[in-house]
């Protein structure tokens, strides 16, 4: 397998890279890539971990070389969430970022499964898609949304909350990447019970947790380990089912012909061509599908955004 990580200097883009380097299976190759100058400086500096995946790094303007041959683009080039910032206010600058980046695997690697980080990523996903149909490579099983930083903090937040090992926790996410548009369907969660009030305060206070990182770090940063151990997470699931291996489920945000919105997150079954089904979420409680059909005029506004922004 070969993935690549585009905006690999980042805070995100190096903690991805570190825990794919010590992660993936054997064999793989690892290819960075970033603007920033140090970039190849960061492939020297984890090429020195002993575990047989081959690092490379590219810096510079152009990121075709580090695309040659990927099986798996992971892109988290761009700005971060500072204090008093939304995600939509990294959209200016993010945006165009995506659409430059999505050119060049359009043209270089257009059958790699891309999973995209960059915020708003209920916008930049939407972005991502239309330059892929303007370049006639669109397969929208190849293209997820990555949501997966939402799924594992509500598996941690609910395992400190009711005393649970946290690797037992399993939460569907669904919806989008930003505030109300995250859903934790905590209907679901087995062997767990909540009050109404600990379900609208877990479902705040994970719809809210990026925020919690910003301000914990005083204007330093937004969530960069978290998110990169969620990428690592989705990621290494996206090469397990291109391997072959059976049942491998994620949540993700994907254009799959939902009743909901053009894109949205939910439970998707990953095999050799990305999406190879998506699944149904299942039964949610009045709380959710009420906060679900709440949500959805700002999701299909931010949607909207990125297909306005390409056109």
């Amino acid at each position: 397998m070969k993935v690549a990580v585009l905006g690999a200097a980042g805070g995100i883009g190096q903690a991805l890279a570190l825990l794919l380097k010590t992660q993936l299976p054997a064999g793989s190759k690892l290819s960075l890539y970033d603007i920033a100058p140090v970039t190849p400086g960061v492939a020297v500096d984890l090429s020195h971990i002993p575990t047989a995946v081959e690092v490379k790094g590219f810096a510079g303007q152009d990121p075709s070389a580090a695309l040659e041959g990927a099986d798996v683009v992971l892109i988290s080039a761009g700005v971060a969430r500072k204090p008093g910032m939304d995600r939509s206010d990294l959209f200016n600058i993010n945006a165009g970022i995506v659409k430059n980046l999505m050119e060049k695997c359009a043209a270089t690697c257009p059958k790699a499964l891309i999973g995209i980080i960059t915020n708003p990523v209920n916008t930049t996903v939407a972005i991502a898609a239309e330059v892929l149909k303007a370049a006639g490579v669109y397969d929208k099983n190849r293209l997820f949304g990555i949501t997966t930083l939402d799924v594992i903090r509500s598996e941690t937040f609910i395992a400190e909350l009711k005393g649970l090992d946290v690797a037992d926790v399993n939460v569907s996410v669904i919806g989008g990447h930003s505030g109300v548009t995250i859903l934790p369907l905590l209907s679901q969660v087995e062997g767990v019970s909540f009050t109404d009030e600990e379900v609208a305060t877990m479902t705040t206070r994970i719809q809210n947790a990026g925020t919690e990182v910003v301000e914990a770090k005083a204007g330093g940063g937004s969530a960069t380990l978290s998110m990169g151990q969620a990428a690592c997470r989705f990621g290494l699931s996206l090469v397990r089912g291109l391997q072959g291996e059976k049942n491998v489920v994620e949540c993700a945000y994907v254009d799959g012909g939902s009743e909901h919105a053009e894109f949205f997150a939910q439970p998707v079954l990953l095999g050799k061509n990305g999406v190879e089904k998506v699944l149904a979420y299942g039964d949610v409680s009045e709380f959710e599908a009420n906060a679900r059909d709440a949500m959805l005029d700002t999701l299909k506004a931010d949607i909207t955004l990125g297909v306005e922004f390409v056109k």
